[in-house]
């Protein structure tokens, strides 16, 4: 199987989810869904077409998307099966962390300013 995200490749899903994420949320059929639900996500909180328009996006710009897609994907690994955590609150912490990385970088990308930053990496 390939990866088939633009903003965000699976291994950065795996990242945020953790070592102790499930393997079996954590394997690439399944983030290949979630990255997609990500992305479409973030495009759509945006209100900007940034898997279409990727090629335009500045370097900068590129690993906020990065951040902000795998930080959203990895909540839906976490919330798809916590068993590979230690205790329920090791997990809890974990999409604690990933969803406020996941909506402080959604609240950038709804800002016009800041969408242009993404896009040419200045002001």
């Amino acid at each position: 199987m390939a990866e088939e995200g633009t903003l965000c490749i699976n291994a950065d899903v795996a990242k945020f989810a953790g070592s102790n994420a499930s393997t079996t949320a954590n394997v690439e059929a399944y983030t290949n869904v979630y990255i997609k639900q990500a992305e479409a996500f973030v495009c759509a909180s945006a209100r900007y077409d940034y898997v279409t328009n990727y090629a335009s996006v500045s370097t900068i710009g590129k690993e906020l998307l990065r951040n902000v897609t795998s930080a959203y994907a990895a909540v839906m690994v976490i919330e798809y099966d916590m068993s590979g955590y230690s205790s329920k609150e090791e997990a809890q912490t974990m999409l604690e962390f990933c969803w406020n990385t996941a909506v402080e970088g959604i609240n950038l990308l709804r800002d016009e300013k800041y969408r242009q930053f993404v896009l040419t990496g200045v002001l």
